[in-house]
């Protein structure tokens, strides 16, 4: 139990027996009535956002939500397999819940799960992956100043846009949030 006082970004609720991630919050003293927490709340399964507002010094119901390193070893179908580097033991995760988190993971690579209660529920990538271009097609001569982009295929099947002078074969910087190119990442 907590309150609404305690709240802070990526705490996880259980609001009637389902699991909320605050998203955002902001304290509210208006000049009459009694002050309010005006939140933005994430579906941890669903991902659905909705914004709820409480009473200011109200108990709220955290989740205990585990979260620790994993590597991601393999998919299997419409399964991921980690590993947990303490224990070395392995856990399935289906798509779902892993989600667009499987565009930007590469074999071997450390990602932090969160389950509750043994449910995984969702899986957290660093803020920026270095990837291998897999695919572009090549920029043309004067391109180079316009500032374009074109589409480029990474080494895991994510698709995003690259500026014209990158080729096939490089590494670039990504943004895991929401597939941004970041920079090119010198060998």
């Amino acid at each position: 139990m907590a309150t609404t006082n305690d709240l802070k970004n990526g705490l996880v609720l259980n609001l009637e027996g389902q699991l909320w991630s605050v998203v955002e919050f902001q304290h509210v003293k208006p000049g009459k009535g009694p002050a309010f927490v005006r939140t933005k709340l994430k579906h941890v399964l669903s991902g659905k956002v909705v914004d709820k507002t409480f009473n200011a010094g109200v108990k709220v119901d955290t989740a205990t939500v585990d979260k620790r390193d994993m590597t991601y070893l393999y998919s299997d179908g419409n399964e991921y397999v980690f590993m947990d580097g303490e224990t070395y033991e392995q856990i399935h995760i289906p798509a779902e819940t892993v989600g667009d988190a499987a565009r930007f993971m590469l074999e071997n690579q450390t990602v932090m799960v969160a389950t509750h209660e043994g449910t995984p529920l969702f899986i957290e990538l660093p803020t920026s992956v270095e990837l291998v271009i897999k695919h572009t097609d090549p920029g043309l001569q004067g391109d180079r100043s316009t500032g374009g982009t074109k589409p480029a295929t990474l080494e895991t099947g994510a698709e995003i846009q690259v500026p014209l002078f990158l080729s096939t074969g490089e590494k670039v910087k990504v943004d895991t949030r929401d597939g941004r190119y970041l920079g090119r990442v010198s060998s």
